[in-house]
């Protein structure tokens, strides 16, 4: 590296990386802006799902239920959503994908305004969360494929955070102003109109998107599952503790609201515990980090694990929306901290694969602690839902701690010159 400039004077140092460098890449816009469009269906989905399906049954734990097996079929499917992405590309996955997706979530509307069966529902449910679009994953591979031997991949790491929790901030408050505001069906419909012309949209900027498996295939990197990573593994782990924040706080905080007789405080308390996650992810953008991200993984979610643990003891609005905007605020470090690991693991033939095992590990998560929180709920009160994201996150820091030594980078040199690791300085322009 050049550390003297002409005549033996020391070299002006470089530009810090910041989000104004990022955002200044060529082409970036082109995928950004419809990519953001694209995703905010996302978050609106599993609320949606609950808050229509407790309105037709009077269940939380069936609505939950509903919700859950939408999130199992995501997390199964979405992996190999991302695999086909990689081998095919984007566009050819997307297309049909938005399509099936539409017409699903309007078949599981159809049935539960009819009241349909609960087996009708779980069935309608697997399509509707097998065909979610994996618009974040693609976003970040497209990052990934910009960025190669750019020390600005972390800051496009916490950037896409912070555009994921804008997205938790906005989508949840949405579809309950739609469910409680217009119809309790209002928030779904409007999730599968947003997917269907948002993803078409994203589809459509082709220019930016990654070179696919078929058209590198005489590159000298092979083709290789990104979850025969040991690495992966630990992380697809560990992101099941983040999904049960995510799924035992909608629920948790649905039930509460509707335990207090204010159902609409639901969408502002959601929103504060997203805006905290989202100011966190802005934050850690902003930071020259001097310790490596395996440690700063485990501090995350031992912050997080602490955080958690007093959710359940509040029992007044504003006692509830200052925890949450804490949990929140937890959420992000750990977030950005594994998605930036998670590019130091795995080849560029298997990125988008990749990510989605770990946004497929977060929906697993989130199910199974909707469906968990949704019966305590039901039986104990609202109180009692907010135990499950304090025993997600604490067995996955239990993870994190025994199996650290797998985060190691797949090839040390090359990790540092693409300066992902503790000497990067990200801060904003």
């Amino acid at each position: 590296m050049k550390t003297t400039g002409k005549g033996g004077k020391p070299a002006k140092p470089r530009k810090r990386a910041g989000y104004g460098q990022l955002l200044r890449t060529p082409g970036a816009l082109s995928f950004l802006l419809p990519g953001f469009a694209a995703r905010q269906p996302f978050a609106m989905l599993t609320i949606g799902i609950v808050l229509l399906v407790q309105h037709t049954t009077g269940s939380y734990g069936s609505a939950g239920a509903v919700a859950a097996v939408t999130g199992v079929s995501m997390a199964l499917f979405a992996p190999q959503s991302g695999k086909l992405a990689d081998r095919f590309g984007q566009r050819a996955v997307l297309v049909p994908g938005v399509l099936i997706h539409s017409a699903a979530v309007s078949v599981l509307v159809v049935l539960a305004m009819t009241g349909a069966p609960m087996w009708a529902l779980f069935l309608a449910a697997v399509p509707a969360g097998a065909s979610v679009p994996q618009i974040g994953p693609m976003v970040r591979a497209r990052w990934a494929a910009k960025l190669e031997n750019s020390p600005l991949m972390p800051t496009a790491a916490a950037f896409e955070s912070v555009t994921d929790e804008f997205t938790f901030v906005v989508g949840p408050v949405l579809a309950t102003a739609l469910c409680t505001g217009v119809h309790p069906a209002a928030g779904l419909i409007a999730e599968a109109a947003l997917t269907l012309f948002g993803g078409l949209f994203f589809a459509a900027q082709r220019s930016t998107q990654p070179a696919h498996g078929l058209a590198a295939a005489a590159s000298a990197e092979p083709h290789a599952s990104a979850l025969s990573i040991p690495g992966v593994r630990v992380l697809a782990i560990a992101f099941l503790g983040i999904g049960s924040v995510f799924g035992g706080m909608q629920v948790s905080l649905t039930a509460f609201s509707e335990e207090i007789g204010n159902p609409g405080a639901n969408g502002l308390l959601y929103g504060i515990f997203a805006a905290g996650n989202m100011l966190a992810g802005i934050a850690c953008g902003a930071v020259a980090w001097k310790i490596g991200p395996r440690k700063r993984l485990i501090l995350g979610y031992a912050g997080l694990t602490v955080a958690a643990s007093l959710l359940w003891s509040a029992h007044s609005v504003l006692l509830l929306g200052a925890l949450g905007l804490v949990v929140g605020l937890c959420i992000a470090p750990a977030l950005i901290t594994g998605y930036t690991i998670v590019e130091t693991l795995v080849p560029a033939t298997a990125r988008t694969e990749a990510f989605t095992w770990l946004t497929g590990a977060v929906a697993l998560g989130q199910a199974a602690a909707v469906t968990v929180a949704g019966r305590l709920a039901d039986e104990h009160g609202a109180s009692t839902g907010f135990l499950v994201p304090l025993v997600g996150t604490a067995l996955a820091l239990a993870t994190l701690l025994a199996l650290r030594s797998r985060l190691a980078p797949r090839a040390p040199g090359r990790v540092a010159a693409r300066g992902i690791g503790h000497r990067v300085p990200v801060t904003v322009d």
